[in-house]
């Protein structure tokens, strides 16, 4: 799924409101570790095992009253945020660090290791005949 950029503020409350988490690229355009990171923003997205996430980007020098609502203090921000709270925040562009926070939220991500775990079968040592 594409990467949709908010509009204004009154689009980025539609998304923060969201049933569905969603996660947001706050961005500058002078940023250079944010154009490096896009790419890797842009790839999470399309990554089908993310489906439950939406994701967004947000212009910080274009929608400076969204960037002060969510309290970006660090270009580039990551931010998930669902039904109007904010569940989750990583800053800089660390890849590794962005992987981690969106596979936490993806919906269900928690409970499908226990259930794998689950169905693992136990082991049996094999037995001769005599």
């Amino acid at each position: 799924m594409p990467v949709t950029p908010i509009k204004d503020f009154k689009h980025f409350m539609e998304v923060i409101n969201s049933e569905t988490p969603v996660v947001i690229d706050f961005w500058a355009p002078w940023c250079g570790p944010c154009k490096i990171i896009t790419p890797v923003f842009e790839k999470f997205s399309d990554d089908p095992a993310h489906a439950g996430l939406t994701f967004y980007k947000l212009d910080t020098e274009e929608n400076e009253r969204a960037s002060e609502e969510a309290g970006v203090r660090v270009m580039p921000s990551f931010m998930v945020f669902q039904k109007g709270n904010k569940l989750d925040e990583t800053p800089g562009a660390y890849p590794k660090k962005l992987a981690d926070m969106i596979k936490k939220n993806v919906p269900g991500a928690e409970a499908a290791p226990a259930a794998a775990e689950e169905s693992v079968p136990t082991p049996v040592a094999p037995t001769e005949k005599l």
